[in-house]
């Protein structure tokens, strides 16, 4: 995979913290960032697709069982009582 530098600027707490994250986890911070950011981009991925996925089954017509017909017209059904 070709690789390509990045020149970011991060607040120098939560770098300390990421620096300090990456030892614990026996990474380096290049790979921990990375990984963050590779994980972030799946999640976006994968909203769009479920996304995608809720529109078609909205748009599908489902069967509720009446055959696309009522026992009771619309006038009936908000009749004032």
């Amino acid at each position: 995979m070709e690789r390509q530098n990045v020149t970011l600027s991060l607040p120098k707490a939560l770098l300390k913290k990421a620096k300090t994250l990456a030892i614990m986890k026996d990474r380096s911070l290049s790979d921990l960032l990375r990984e963050t950011l590779e994980e972030k981009v799946k999640e976006g991925a994968g909203y769009q697709r479920a996304k995608k996925m809720q529109i078609a089954c909205m748009e599908k017509d489902f069967d509720l069982g009446t055959k696309g017909k009522t026992s009771i017209d619309r006038d009936e059904l908000y009749e004032r009582r």
